[in-house]
């Protein structure tokens, strides 16, 4: 089965959510909203979120899409200013917004994992985002429990491509066709396809620019154990996927943080990336060499998650497992 239209369709709805993401980033401060669970959350993702749901309901109505955001606390009156901010950008890329119809659109991501979803994280890293720093619109669709397109942007990723270095990547991949990188502002795609051990200066891994998102102290000791004795690159969000997927690292490591033990990750922070990876010729699993399943609900029920170009796979699960034997 084609997803071409899928792909097209995203590719489109991210790159006008990055538009927006930049012009928030270019033009004010990006004050974060506290929600309930702390977390920061800007004008940048709910407009983003917006944009991306808008595409989504019209092209592919019948589509529930699992998304990070919902409007019920920009909808308070107390909210109305902030909600009119992400109106007036949401209006660039989309004239006809209007407060409802943004709320509208944001909400329509509240949907629930089925045969047939999407899933959304309209800035995926957001501290890096709130530090000028590496951030993903991140995009995947999911249809009988396996991941059919994947799409994230990167804005401030920069790579080399075509022989020139470009800042502003998005990675697009579809089941069973591999995947590509292109400039997020448009041009020809290039394959891409995880690199080997072989290749030296590629030779390290990724992890969380946040302590707190992974167990640090362990992820140093398998890289290690897997031969990889450069520090860590540390970098926000899925452009770690990217990074491995590009043949830039060979390793992306997250594993459960000693501070958080009952820790589930949410599907729409790995959905995208595990797709790109995937089909650049790496792997993807759990600590324990599970598949992460993204059939059954919004959290994973596995734990940690190992991303590598697949030579080393094998090798890092075994280092984990006799770290956690002894």
């Amino acid at each position: 089965m084609s997803f071409e239209k899928e792909k097209s369709v995203a590719i489109a709805a991210t790159q006008a959510a990055a538009t927006i993401c930049e012009q928030v980033r270019q033009t004010m401060v990006p004050e974060a909203i506290e929600k309930k669970d702390k977390s920061p959350v800007t004008v940048a993702d709910f407009g983003a979120q917006a944009v991306v749901c808008k595409a989504l309901a019209e092209a592919f109505p019948n589509d529930p899409v699992v998304g990070e955001e919902d409007a019920g606390e920009l909808k308070t009156p107390e909210m109305a200013a902030r909600l009119q901010q992400v109106t007036d950008y949401v209006k660039q890329v989309a004239p006809e917004a209007t407060p409802e119809l943004v709320s509208q659109w944001i909400d329509h991501g509240n949907g629930k994992v089925a045969d047939r979803y999407w899933t959304l994280d309209p800035i995926d890293g957001t501290k890096g985002f709130l530090r000028k720093d590496q951030y993903a619109v991140a995009l995947a669709m999911v249809a009988d429990g396996e991941i059919k397109v994947g799409v994230l942007a990167c804005p401030a990723l920069t790579l080399d491509l075509a022989g020139e270095s470009v800042t502003g990547i998005l990675f697009v991949a579809v089941r069973g066709e591999g995947a590509t990188m292109q400039a997020l502002a448009g041009g020809e795609p290039e394959r891409i396809k995880v690199t080997n051990s072989a290749d030296t200066e590629h030779f390290r891994f990724v992890e969380s620019v946040e302590a707190e998102h992974g167990d640090q102290r362990l992820q140093q000791a398998i890289a290690q154990a897997a031969g990889i004795t450069t520090d860590s690159i540390r970098m926000d969000s899925q452009a770690k996927y990217g990074a491995v997927a590009s043949g830039n690292a060979v390793l992306y490591l997250r594993l459960p943080s000693p501070k958080y033990p009952g820790y589930q990750e949410k599907i729409w922070d790995h959905a995208a990336g595990v797709l790109v990876v995937e089909e650049a010729g790496g792997r993807v699993t759990d600590m324990y060499g599970k598949k992460l399943d993204f059939a059954k609900a919004d959290r994973l029920d596995t734990t940690g998650v190992v991303v590598s170009n697949g030579e080393i796979h094998d090798q890092v699960l075994l280092a984990l497992k006799q770290i956690e034997d002894s």
